[in-house]
């Protein structure tokens, strides 16, 4: 599963980018330099191997932030959540699921409001868990729209508060929010 996801994802991304509105710098397959360097690449991004890129997507973006664990219990959340990750980082990934979790769980009932920490855990899969049991067949769907509502949500606040983001609201629109309808 997390080989074709970081296949879409680089595919999506492209090879060596480096566009002035983005303070994320140089990227290569959507890896930004600060990145590269942080897992011990020294080289232009010009000339960053992709499979140095997937070994970064797989340990960073898939592994750490736990998302492999939700995967055995909801496959298609866990590629929404891993393409948010990319574009937003895991703990903000990981924060869009705890809140729709919490928000979801009928005042408590189903199970207790978890602490938004961004950190993939014991709780978070006990409420997932609980959570698909609980509403069924429509459930992984629901936590999909929730996520994505909330990536939309933050693209949009992100242009309006710097105006440069306006260079990539569409595409995040169009390329991200519904990446699992893709």
């Amino acid at each position: 599963m997390i080989d074709d996801l970081i296949d879409a994802v680089i595919d999506r991304e492209g090879g060596y980018v480096n566009h002035p509105a983005d303070r994320g710098g140089a990227t290569r397959f959507g890896i930004t330099e600060a990145v590269a360097r942080a897992n011990g690449y020294s080289g232009d991004m010009q000339h960053f191997a992709r499979p140095a890129a997937v070994a970064i997507y797989r340990r960073l973006y898939w592994a750490a932030p736990g998302f492999d664990r939700i995967a055995a219990l909801a496959p298609r959340l866990a590629a929404e959540l891993f393409d948010t990750a990319v574009n937003m980082g895991p703990a903000v990934a990981a924060t869009f699921l705890q809140r729709a979790l919490s928000a979801l769980n009928r005042g408590g009932r189903d199970y207790p409001d978890l602490d938004c920490d961004g950190r993939i855990g014991a709780q978070t899969l006990d409420a997932l868990s609980r959570f698909l049991k609980m509403r069924g067949n429509t459930a992984e769907t629901v936590l999909i729209r929730a996520v994505e509502a909330l990536q939309g949500e933050r693209y949009l606040s992100l242009a309006e508060h710097r105006p440069a983001n306006e260079a990539f609201l569409y595409g995040w629109l169009a390329n991200r929010v519904g990446g699992t309808e893709r």
